[in-house]
């Protein structure tokens, strides 16, 4: 299967960090949201981003030029009909995920590759709700995307063997590594991360040290490069309590409840840093610790 031309669905932190490494690899990029405001936020953010990698010489200015000429932006999601192969990375709920590919499916190439960024949501039941459940797998990116280095390919129940060598082909070109996970709750990432957050989160739940000692205990004493708690703050309590959901509905078992502190938070609108409050408060210059 021959790919050069991707369709990104998302403007938000997963789906500008996508576009950006595409960009940088060669590959047309037209990037699509309902919100064309986060579209041009998008842009923006990859322009700065690139700007970095320039000033650190990880790539050169022609290099970052010649990648922002390659990523287009559309507000309207049929747009994304002619590319090879598209990505979504819409919010991590899956009747909204479900509802994007239900749209998008009568006017795509017949040949073309389905793909979500989701963390945790069953790639079977997605592809289930298309017309191309073979050509359909997960195509898990890391935050930030063009900083980490794995993407973890997963496979539904029908996926063939020609769309994963694709994807696997593709993932080659960006420079990164794949993993091939089976199609678990979570996968295999977030199958381990995930519990071990919201045991970080029961600790300081329970009582057994503050936000400040259990982030400092991991990082000195594992060598984490950042406390559990900063990294929940750091991806989103919303998606933490999501992706602990669809493992304790997925596996059933006791061990994937989500702590109520988690779930408290989420619910007081407290998601991290992009609400500007978390386990850490970031409206002044440095994270000040919440308890």
């Amino acid at each position: 299967m021959t790919i050069q031309r991707v369709g990104i669905i998302g403007a938000g932190q997963m789906g500008n960090g996508i576009a950006h490494v595409f960009a940088l690899a060669g590959y047309e990029v037209i990037m699509n949201d309902i919100n064309a405001d986060a579209l041009t936020a998008a842009v923006q953010r990859i322009d700065k981003n690139m700007d970095r990698q320039v000033s650190r010489d990880a790539i050169t200015a022609d290099a970052k030029a010649e990648a922002l000429r390659l990523i287009d932006t559309t507000t309207t999601l049929t747009d994304l009909g002619q590319t090879d192969l598209i990505i979504e990375a819409a919010t991590e709920r899956e009747t909204i995920k479900s509802a994007i590919f239900e749209d998008l499916v009568p006017h795509l190439k017949p040949d073309t590759i389905l793909t979500s960024n989701t963390s945790s949501i069953s790639i079977t039941r997605l592809a289930a709700r298309t017309d191309r459940p073979e050509k359909f797998m997960g195509f898990h990116f890391m935050n930030p995307v063009p900083v980490m280095q794995l993407v973890e390919l997963i496979r539904g129940i029908a996926t063939d063997e020609a769309t994963f060598k694709a994807c696997e082909g593709v993932v080659a070109r960006l420079g990164k590594t794949s993993t091939a996970s089976e199609d678990f709750p979570a996968f295999i990432v977030n199958r381990i991360l995930m519990p071990m957050i919201n045991e970080a989160i029961y600790t300081l739940y329970e009582g057994v040290g503050s936000v400040k000692s259990i982030d400092t205990s991991l990082k000195l004493g594992a060598n984490h490069p950042m406390g559990p708690l900063e990294l929940a703050d750091f991806i989103g309590l919303d998606t933490c309590l999501a992706i602990m959901n669809v493992l304790h509905d997925g596996l059933a078992d006791t061990k994937y409840r989500p702590c109520p502190l988690l779930t408290k938070y989420v619910e007081a609108g407290w998601l991290g840093r992009k609400t500007k409050r978390g386990f850490y408060d970031y409206n002044g210059e440095t994270p000040v610790p919440t308890r």
